[in-house]
């Protein structure tokens, strides 16, 4: 009889437990919506990261100046090369439609460095007009993505984004290569005047 009651008043208690969770999940405010989605990525302020590489890399560093606020950055690096000689710079953001995209730009050799940062897309035809100059079209299981390649860096565009949102972050882009002996201070105050100018 008493093992009878201690089932019963655990499964009892159990039943009010539940009770409880229930009323607590239903009255509690709780977002479901796109809106938490879209909340759910941590913006990254890319400032630091930008002066740094600007100052590091061999090449003109290349970020988005003047794109609405509905673009947002998620991840920033710059890596040296081995030597130190180079480096890759990676910029990956959220555009409007919450769709990827990413510029990465090396002075490492060019066909080595599109297929790992598109993740193996593969030149197709035709080229995208960004102003007055012509990008590479690359599409592949994941990725697609505009490519172009200068002398001493190659800069791709890529991502989930529709060629026509690459297309719009390529043509924000500002490549800038900040030098002088100057403090990293004054550096960094010049670097964000700029950025603060054009955005």
């Amino acid at each position: 009889m008493r093992g009878r009651q201690t089932v019963r008043d655990m499964v009892l208690s159990l039943a009010v437990i539940g009770v409880l969770v229930g009323a607590i999940y239903f009255f509690i405010p709780h977002d479901d919506g796109a809106d938490a989605e879209q909340n759910a990525v941590k913006a990254v302020d890319y400032r630091v990261e930008l002066i740094t590489a600007r100052r590091a890399a061999p090449y003109p560093v290349a970020a988005p100046q003047g794109l609405p606020k509905t673009w947002r950055a998620t991840s920033v690096s710059y890596k040296a090369s081995d030597d130190g000689k180079g480096g890759a710079w990676h910029l990956g953001m959220l555009d409007p439609e919450q769709e990827y995209a990413a510029i990465e730009q090396s002075d490492a050799p060019a066909q080595k460095f599109i297929r790992e940062v598109t993740l193996g897309a593969s030149k197709v035809k035709g080229k995208q007009a960004v102003g007055s100059k012509k990008w590479d079209r690359y599409k592949g299981d994941r990725y697609k993505a505009l490519v172009r390649q200068e002398s001493g860096v190659t800069t791709v565009i890529t991502g989930t984004a529709p060629y026509g949102r690459l297309a719009d972050l390529a043509a924000a882009l500002v490549a800038t290569v900040i030098t002088g002996t100057a403090p990293y201070g004054r550096l960094a105050d010049l670097a964000a005047a700029l950025v603060a100018k054009k955005g």
